[in-house]
């Protein structure tokens, strides 16, 4: 899957390493924003393979190191779950400013906890999943093993985590004390997925019962069976995405339908660019049908879909295609398929023997057409001629006129 690098700023102007990976096939608008779990990183194998499968299903998926950990900056001690928070919600801002607000929260362990809670500064959220989260934070101290005594007139003390050391301040612990979740998960007020494995090891299945019985309707409960907690077996992460992808993929069709409801009527299109280092636009036609215009990467788009000359060549070849259907079926012949191919580029005038500009540089698109089925010489012959007359070769050959003005 390609994917890209990012840098996101905190809240607290450091940059936090994050990585977004891009489906072959995007589907418009839809992003998830990925948590890991305690003192992992973004680069996490199931992560990964959860994120691979939400891209085959055309999910963008953003996943980031919290401050401290992995490739980002700051110091993992100054920060607990409230900075685990506050960094998701950055996160979210800056995919809002530069591509799209992500519309599933996805959390690992205490990444779970982290997005339950992020979701209320989330307003574009439709879909929250949590794997293997706790239901009260606090339980982590439990795993740390730590006797608070031996914090007694110290800043922090070190654990071993995973094979290795991290620094544990008592205001981290204190922070999982505050972090009560109860209310957060009673009026989270969107659909939740809670996955979860019997045989977890170190969340017990109990936290997840808790979780889903704090829930309101819309939720649902899959057991992972026999996975562990960081689902080290690839076929349990890459079951886990497709649940997932399966999933969310409802509630981000009912979202895209209540945006569509919600607009203004309006039968032509409304393109929105956002400001940021990122060329993309996101495209409405008629309040209803949604995509992705798009550079690519190394002209500073994110490549999440073709560009604005691809669609010109879409448009040609869709109305090529459709008018000679249309003629053919009037005549009852035997057209089976049209396949238009075409290409875009630019040539000299002076090295052009069509064309009628005499200097300077000249739009140039070639158009192949096939033509499948039955059909006789001279049936195929009348078809080429028509492809000439179809409604947008005219446009493009005949006098167009782009009135622009300023809306307020």
């Amino acid at each position: 899957m390609p994917s890209q690098k990012i840098d996101i700023p905190n809240s607290r102007g450091e940059l936090l390493s994050a990585r977004l990976d891009i489906p072959d096939r995007p589907r418009a608008g839809a992003y998830a924003l990925f948590a890991h779990c305690f003192t992992c990183t973004k680069n996490l194998r199931a992560i990964g393979n959860i994120s691979q499968r939400l891209n085959e299903d055309g999910i963008a998926v953003l996943r980031f190191d919290f401050t401290g950990l992995g490739e980002s900056e700051g110091d993992f001690a100054e920060t607990g779950f409230s900075t685990n928070v506050e960094d998701l919600v950055a996160a979210a801002d800056f995919m809002r400013q530069r591509y799209a607000a992500p519309q599933i929260l996805i959390g690992h362990s205490l990444g779970g906890a982290a997005v339950l809670r992020a979701a209320h500064h989330i307003p574009e959220t439709a879909a929250v999943v949590t794997i293997a989260a706790p239901y009260e934070p606090s339980h982590l101290k439990n795993l740390l093993d730590i006797d608070e005594a031996d914090l007694a007139g110290r800043e922090r003390v070190m654990v071993n985590i995973g094979g290795r050391p991290f620094p544990i301040t008592r205001q981290f612990l204190a922070d999982l004390e505050e972090a009560q979740m109860e209310q957060a998960i009673r009026t989270l007020g969107r659909p939740l997925l809670v996955l979860h494995s019997p045989l977890d090891a170190i969340m017990d299945i109990d936290q997840a019962a808790r979780i889903f019985g704090a829930a309101k309707h819309p939720k649902s409960f899959v057991s992972l069976d026999k996975a562990d907690h960081l689902l080290n077996e690839a076929d349990d992460s890459v079951y886990a995405g497709r649940l997932i992808a399966a999933w969310a993929s409802k509630y981000i069709a009912e979202e895209a339908s209540r945006a569509a409801e919600s607009a203004p009527a309006d039968k032509g299109a409304r393109v929105t660019a956002r400001t940021g280092s990122a060329y993309r636009a996101d495209v409405t036609i008629g309040g209803r049908h949604r995509f992705v215009v798009d550079e690519p990467v190394k002209l500073g788009g994110t490549d999440m879909g073709g560009a604005p000359y691809d669609h010109l060549l879409v448009a040609l070849g869709s109305c090529t295609s459709i008018t000679l259907r249309m003629y053919a079926d009037r005549k009852g012949w035997p057209l089976e398929e049209v396949v238009t191919y075409l290409r875009h580029r630019w040539v000299d005038a002076a090295d052009c023997e069509e064309c009628e500009t005499p200097e300077g540089r000249v739009d140039y698109i070639e158009r192949e057409v096939e033509l499948i089925g039955p059909l006789s010489a001279d049936q195929r012959a009348r078809l080429m001629d028509v492809a000439q007359d179809c409604p947008l070769h005219r446009t493009l050959h005949g006098e167009v006129i782009v009135k622009t003005r300023l809306r307020e």
